[in-house]
């Protein structure tokens, strides 16, 4: 269980239940049954995506009109910047 933070105040035994007691007749707020329980699914899985495959965090110095130029596409410049990187050495790989 996790530690509390100083100073908070935990109900008693008797608010606890008279909270309970209140939350259970609000007609609002039924608690779910364990089947409804069982059938929930994530909407999406916590984290981050799933990256196209290994990437090597490194420093690399280029033009600052450049990185402006992709920068201004918004967000997700960086992936667009490996692709045209990609596309360069796709285009200029030696046989």
């Amino acid at each position: 269980m996790p530690k509390l933070k100083i100073g908070t105040i935990r109900p008693t035994m008797e608010e606890d239940k008279a909270i309970t007691k209140a939350a259970l007749s609000d007609p609002d707020a039924l608690p779910l049954t364990d089947d409804q329980l069982r059938q929930l699914k994530p909407m999406r899985p916590r984290g981050r995506p799933v990256g196209s495959g290994t990437k090597v965090q490194i420093t690399v110095r280029f033009d600052e009109d450049v990185i402006e130029a992709f920068k201004s596409e918004g967000a997700g410049w960086q992936t667009k910047m490996n692709g045209a990187l990609r596309q360069w050495l796709l285009e200029h790989r030696r046989a």
